[in-house]
Formats: C-alpha cells, structure tokens, sequence
C-alpha cells in the first residue's frame, strides 16, 4: 500500500513546496481562539470532504465499477440535515443521523441497481446524478437554506489541539475503513473481483454482496462529506454544493495509486491525493486564477500525477 501511495504523496510534497518557494505567504499562519488560520488549515478543512469521497469510491473502484453520483449526493444530504434543523428544529445529532441515513440510501439505491438490475455503473451512477441534485432543491425549496446549530458549527468550524475539527470525522472513518480492509478478508475479496469477476465468482465469493456493501458505503460517506460541507458554512446549497466533486473524488482515487481497472487500493494514497487537489485549488486561489485557467492547469498535473503513478507501479510490480 505503501508504494501505491508513494506518487500521491510525492505530488503533494511537492505542490507544497513549489508553493512555499513561489508565494512566500503560502505557509505563513496564526493562531485565533485556539484555532490555526493560514493555507495549510485551509486545505485541510476544506480537503476532508474530498478525502471522504475519495475514501468511498475507493472500494467502488477497486471492484472495478465507478460512482458519479457522490457529489449529488452530497447536496442532497447537506439539503435534508439543514431542513431538519431550519425547520424540524432538529439537534446536531439528529441532523447528523439524517445526513449519513439519506448518504447511505442513495448508496444503496446505486448497489441494486448495479447488481440486481444489471445496470452499467457509469449509468447506474448517472441516475442519481441527475435526480439527487434535483431532488436536492426540492427538499431545500431552491436557494440557500441557512440554518443555526451550536453543534453543527463545532463540527464544521471547530478546533481540536489547534487543527480543523472537520478532519476528525474522516480520520475516524479512514482508520475504521482500513482496520476492516486490512484487518479482515474483505480487502482480498474486494481487490480479487476488481482482477477477475468471473474467477471470483467460481471462488464462492458473493460478488454482488460485496459491491453492495461498496456503493453502500460510498453513499455513506457522501453524506458525511454533505454534512460537513453544510456545517462549515451554516447552510446548505443544492445548486452548488457537491458540484463536480465527483470528478476531483475518481481523480483523488487514481493518483492515490487505485487502478480503474479494479484490483488494486490505497486508501492511505487516496488521501494524499485528495489532499493534493485541494492544495491545487488553494494554490488557484492565491494565484487569483480564474475558472477556466484553473480547470485546465489542474488537467494538466492531473496527467502527469497519473502518469507518474503508472510508472511508480510499473517499477513496483518489477521489482517485487
């Protein structure tokens, strides 16, 4: 795992350190109510909404199958957690509950389609693209839905020993993710249908049962990334939140060292990789690019990040 995520770190090393040389105030940070404020805090919060996506399209795509519809996903959860506080005067806990319970559904909506209806991924996925974000603003009644939570606001715009508070809920579900891939059969199970479906299945592995469970647990953890999204800003925008994130998130993956082709994960590189790509964002920003020049600027790395983690796995697999 450890060489898969060799590439995705080296990147984010070095997107820092470029940086650290070029804006001289890119490192720079201070400490306010017992919170760090600068670039660095920055990527980092607004980097573990990504991290979450990438950490639960990582077994989706080990298994050989893709998820499109995470950041629609997103929009819908952060949508239902900020109704059920504007308006249901619901607690943090119960909107929490919401957002992972609504994430989790849509999950498995796409699970079913997938192995019981026989549908493609990408087009499977592609429903709920389509329909979430629109079911979204249904929910949300269109606009930006503001909503107060003392809880919530801990959660989004909180501190831990001076860090974003936002990263200890991806962290927590990384670690548990990795103790159950790493610790138990079912990382085996995963990457042995990502390599050969057919021979897996004449294994007596339960193929469907574990790509369920996979797109079950992406749309988990969509919903969580919804629901930190929502907290940090105290409000929730079915036009716009989750927007795109679903391609920054399969890009996140692939650099991290997770072959599209299946059979292969790195959950410690797909957080490298997330983290890379926000590092590319804030960059953007402190640059003052605009849109179009960003877009195509992170094309760019982003070819070059996956063409070096081909090669990185290629003189891997060599040597082993």
């Amino acid at each position: 795992m450890k060489s898969r995520a060799f590439p995705a770190a080296v990147s984010l090393a070095l997107l820092l350190a470029a940086a650290a040389v070029f804006l001289p105030h890119f490192l720079e940070f201070d400490v306010h109510g017992g919170r760090l404020h600068g670039a660095l805090a920055d990527i980092l919060q607004r980097g573990a909404p990504l991290a979450l996506l990438a950490l639960g399209l990582t077994p989706v795509i080990a298994t050989g199958g893709v998820d499109l519809s995470v950041g629609s996903v997103m929009a819908l959860a952060s949508s239902c957690a900020a109704v059920a506080v504007a308006r249901g005067g619901s607690g943090a806990a119960a909107a929490a509950g919401i957002a992972l319970g609504v994430g989790l559904a849509a999950g498995l909506a796409n699970g079913l389609l997938v192995t019981r209806a026989r549908i493609q991924p990408i087009v499977a996925t592609l429903v709920l693209l389509t329909a979430g974000r629109g079911l979204a603003v249904l929910v949300s009644g269109g606009g930006i839905l503001a909503f107060e939570s003392e809880g919530l606001e801990e959660l989004g715009r909180g501190a831990f020993a001076g860090f974003p508070s936002a990263g200890l809920p991806a962290l927590a579900i990384t670690v548990a993710t990795a103790a159950l891939v790493r610790g138990t059969t079912l990382g085996l199970h995963i990457e042995a249908i990502g390599d050969n479906e057919r021979a897996a299945r004449l294994s007596g592995l339960r193929v469907d049962r574990v790509r369920l469970a996979a797109y079950a647990f992406s749309g988990l953890c969509a919903g969580a990334a919804g629901l930190l999204v929502a907290a940090d800003v105290g409000a929730a925008d079915a036009s716009h939140v989750g927007l795109y994130q679903e391609l920054d998130a399969i890009l996140a993956v692939v650099i991290g060292g997770t072959s599209l082709a299946g059979g292969r994960t790195s959950l410690a590189g797909s957080w490298c990789g997330a983290l890379a790509i926000q590092a590319l964002s804030t960059i953007f920003l402190f640059l003052g690019l605009g849109t179009p020049i960003a877009l195509c600027v992170k094309a760019a790395a982003v070819l070059a990040a996956v063409a070096g983690a081909k090669l990185w796995t290629r003189r891997a697999e060599a040597t082993a």
